[in-house]
């Protein structure tokens, strides 16, 4: 699984693509894998016949582990193929040198499973983002991951050992399970759905939510994205929605309130100078929120591309792990489901997400006068121990005036 990023440390085989037997190429699909980053198809990195599988469906490998034996080459040589790169061997003593002797000729060795070298030591984007959130110092963490490697389970073992006592807290009793009655289904969770789950407990407790919302008139995105949506469909070859001129405003606000971009840890607070946008995606059973790396400097089409790329790759099962970490701020569009008021859960590390609902012709005051006008709600839940309400609403506003400022000469390119 080299494909699926640094960070990947595990996965779960959920699907064998091909059976012992089989022809198999180099770069073609060899089997799906759940990783607690995103669900994905795994290339073959050899061109061969499938001898015999490793690790069957369900099993859980880590990374560096043998899963597969392919027969590669004419001779019939045998490789196993690792599903991430492991790590080079160490170095062994030297034996003391022996008298001078006529050199013997040397056998064809006999051939091995490739070995990679992890490079240099690095910390996954992952673990950098768990030790800002828990302050950690992770050159003070002993890695115990492949070649020393720091994982997350490491940094979280470390913050809790560093943690001072609490007073123990009055316990609270556990629901009661509801077992299953007859006729009802009981579906296993799926290992991303497990992660999803784990990640949404621990923002809910760890970050202080607060909620605000703004109403604003689109009548002028409705007029640009009319008047530019046939050139767009015909020059680009997808659609133009209203998505990107959120996510434009949002940049605008992020740029013109830095604070909105950053990370909270207890002693400081890290205002990023890049803004990775995330986005979510919904698929047919989960939610992912690839990233938009340096988002600020797109146009409204440039965003428009780049969501196009994300949500086709993650249909696709092509997203990989880097494509889905380091996200400084998120967007989500609930209202492509006719949704009208959203408290989204900030994902951890963030300090806000922004949803926008559905836009809807309503009726409003205009100068003494009712009119009827296409609206929509901003939604901005904001972790308190980073921004207060004022603060909030400055932000929440300068994304509303930036999307009413829109005329249908706003150019989109």
């Amino acid at each position: 699984m080299p494909q699926l990023g640094e960070s990947v440390h595990e996965g779960t085989i959920s699907r064998w693509l091909v059976k012992p037997g089989d022809k198999v190429t180099e770069f073609e699909p060899l089997l799906e894998v759940d990783t607690d980053k995103v669900s994905a198809e795994v290339p073959s990195p050899v061109s061969g016949i499938l001898r015999e599988i490793l690790a069957k469906e369900g099993q859980t490998v880590q990374a560096g582990a043998e899963i597969a034996v392919v027969e590669v080459g004419a001779d019939g040589e045998v490789a196993a193929a690792p599903p991430a790169p492991v790590a080079a061997p160490a170095p062994q003593a030297k034996p003391a040198p022996e008298p001078a002797r006529e050199p013997a000729p040397i056998p064809p060795a006999a051939p091995q499973p490739a070995v990679l070298d992890s490079g240099e030591h690095r910390y996954s984007p992952s673990v950098q983002m768990q030790a800002s959130e828990l302050g950690v110092d992770l050159s003070k963490v002993q890695g115990t991951g492949i070649g020393g490697r720091v994982t997350k389970k490491d940094v979280e073992q470390f913050a809790s050992a560093a943690k001072t006592t609490l007073p123990a807290q009055p316990s609270v009793p556990a629901a009661t399970p509801v077992a299953p009655s007859e006729g009802d289904q009981v579906v296993q969770l799926t290992r991303v759905r497990r992660l999803i789950a784990e990640n949404m407990v621990r923002s809910k407790t760890t970050i202080p939510h607060a909620w605000q919302t703004q109403e604003a008139d689109m009548s002028g995105v409705v007029a640009n994205r009319n008047a530019n949506k046939a050139a767009f469909q015909k020059q680009e070859g997808f659609s133009l929605t209203y998505l990107p001129y959120v996510m434009a405003a949002t940049l605008s606000a992020l740029r013109e309130h830095p604070e909105v971009n950053s990370t909270f840890n207890e002693t400081e607070l890290i205002i990023h100078r890049d803004i990775n946008l995330g986005v979510s995606v919904g698929l047919e059973d989960t939610l992912v929120v690839p990233v938009i790396r340096r988002a600020d400097g797109l146009s409204i089409a440039g965003l428009a591309r780049a969501v196009n790329d994300v949500a086709t790759r993650a249909r696709n099962k092509q997203l990989k792990a880097d494509d889905l970490s380091g996200g400084t701020f998120t967007v989500n569009n609930s209202g492509t489901f006719g949704t009208l008021f959203s408290y989204s859960v900030i994902n951890p590390g963030q300090a806000g997400i922004l949803t926008m609902e559905a836009i809807v012709e309503r009726p409003v005051a205009l100068n003494g006068m009712i009119g009827i006008k296409p609206m929509m709600y901003l939604c901005f839940s904001f972790d308190h121990r980073v921004l207060d309400g004022l603060k909030a609403a400055r932000f929440l506003t300068s994304c509303r005036k930036w999307l009413e400022a829109v005329t249908p000469e706003t150019p989109v390119y």
